[in-house]
């Protein structure tokens, strides 16, 4: 049995990757490369001789498998979540031992470089992978054939399916998730909930009498055209560009005030190919609930930099409301979010939001003169912030173009269907369902992602028995790959009223 040792040292590998993962917190610059790239090629031919031998060897760490073909190869596969889990109880990145390091510098250097290399290295060898090999419970590994992966992810592909769900604690959390998703009654607060971000969620896969969990990114980089659809997967590749998540401030506090960059912008400095345009679904209130924007009018952009200036400085807080709308909010609203608006949720509102999913562009203004839970000042970036801030989204633009923006579709005894946004500037549509019987759909033209925003459950069916029957109950996020085609939801109680609301590209 022999280590494999044909990557560079710590040092090497942390100075060849410094121009993507930049002195920030939690921004980088996306690498493109592959694994290969670090890979030193003295040690890799000295390996290689090493086990030019007969009899059993076995090769095992990352990259194996550039070593020797295998005659058996296991994949030992872990999923994002419990990734960024094991960052923050001490586990070090790839090869080095920043054991204490910060853990969003942790997980920035996975998200930009070393996922990004695994991913590409892992879809080189997928069809070749013997054995799976689930990692994610400690001391409790699960072995599944190859095939039977492939076999699954191609069912999942062809269905209606669910992601593995993930709840976080944040300084601004609330309240409403632990009661309607049936979480710890005990934990301080949830604020985020993702269950519609593949990139960032998992899956589960029954086989046979085994349940294992793998990256639903795996789905996705493994059937891409089968699951977005063609024209979603030649303009965006294999990547799900839309996600659902929840943020909840029930009895917490304001969001940070916020803006998220330009195309060009994030491209530019960032590598990413798309932005973060997002919007604010509203699933609950409390009495106080709102949304923080776009400007007010007249705003003196030289004023408002230095008043943000000064804020982070702790000269004083920064006079929100003198420079920022803030629109009373009541459930099932819908505000519009395209990037360069300045916006926040306000406490006491319960956000499905709708969004595409490039990862942590978030430049905060201003963070309302608070810790994180980890004690630390959260990233600030009022510079990049102010590069991208649309000056002229100002009260009548915003309240014209991205409050309520609600355009009926179909008014009769069987339904009800809505536009509901988003911008023009977005490229995401999403469409609300209200109806007390069954709604037809149609998922060929790219996949649908839904969340059934009102009622107790529904039930989603096959009109030629493609698939099994598949339920979903309350506030959670469906996925409907573009293979389905046509497929109906209705209400699983008779006599009950739903709504779902469902996003896609929009690509006409």
């Amino acid at each position: 049995m022999m280590r494999s040792g044909i990557f560079y040292d710590d040092e090497t590998l942390t100075e060849m990757m410094k121009p993507f993962l930049t002195d920030d917190r939690v921004r980088g610059v996306m690498y493109y490369g592959k694994m290969e790239d670090f890979i030193d090629a003295g040690r890799l031919e000295k390996m290689r001789r090493d086990t030019d031998r007969p009899g059993r060897i076995c090769i095992f760490g990352v990259g194996a498998g550039l070593v020797r073909k295998a005659d058996t190869l296991v994949y030992c596969d872990l999923a994002r979540w419990e990734i960024q889990l094991r960052y923050r109880a001490g586990m070090p990145n790839f090869r080095q031992t920043n054991y204490k390091e910060d853990s969003l510098r942790k997980i920035k250097r996975g998200y930009f470089v070393e996922w990004r290399i695994a991913d590409k290295r892992k879809m080189e060898i997928f069809e070749q992978i013997d054995w799976f090999l689930d990692t994610n419970r400690k001391g409790n590994p699960k072995l599944a054939s190859g095939e039977a992966v492939r076999c699954g992810l191609k069912q999942i592909a062809s269905q209606p399916f669910r992601l593995v769900p993930y709840f976080d604690p944040g300084v601004w959390g609330g309240q409403w998730m632990k009661e309607v998703c049936g979480l710890p009654a005990e934990e301080k607060n949830y604020a985020w909930s993702f269950d519609g971000v593949p990139e960032e969620n998992s899956l589960y896969l029954r086989i046979s009498d085994v349940r294992i969990e793998i990256p639903a990114m795996d789905l996705v980089l493994y059937q891409p055209k089968e699951l977005l659809g063609m024209k979603n997967y030649c303009r965006f590749g294999a990547e799900f560009p839309i996600r659902f998540d929840f943020l909840d401030t029930m009895d917490g506090q304001n969001l940070s005030l916020q803006v998220h960059p330009l195309t060009e912008y994030i491209r530019s400095h960032y590598g990413m190919t798309y932005t973060q345009d997002e919007s604010y679904y509203i699933l609950d209130t409390g009495e106080n609930a709102g949304v923080y924007l776009g400007l007010k009018e007249n705003v003196n952009p030289g004023e408002m930099a230095k008043d943000l200036y000064e804020a982070q400085k702790g000269a004083y807080p920064f006079p929100a409301e003198k420079y920022v709308n803030r629109f009373p909010a009541k459930k099932h609203d819908h505000f519009l979010i395209p990037a360069g608006t300045v916006h926040c949720s306000a406490a006491d509102t319960m956000v499905l939001e709708i969004s595409a999913t490039p990862y942590n562009f978030t430049f905060k203004l201003w963070d309302w003169d608070r810790l994180g839970l980890d004690g630390l000042p959260r990233p600030i970036h009022i510079e990049d912030g102010l590069r991208n801030i649309q000056w002229d989204r100002t009260t009548g633009w915003v309240r014209n173009n991205l409050v309520n923006q609600t355009e009926l579709i179909h008014e009769g005894t069987d339904y009800t269907e809505e536009k509901t946004g988003l911008h023009e500037f977005e490229f995401i549509e999403t469409r609300r369902f209200t109806s007390g019987g069954k709604t037809c759909h149609d998922s060929s033209e790219g996949f649908h992602i839904c969340n059934l925003v009102d009622g107790s459950a529904a039930v989603i069916e096959s009109p030629d028995g493609r698939f099994e029957p598949y339920a979903v109950h309350y506030a959670e996020t469906f996925i409907i790959p573009a293979s389905v085609g046509k497929y109906t939801v209705r209400p699983a109680a008779a006599g009950e009223e739903i709504k779902i609301i469902k996003a896609y590209v929009r690509n006409r």
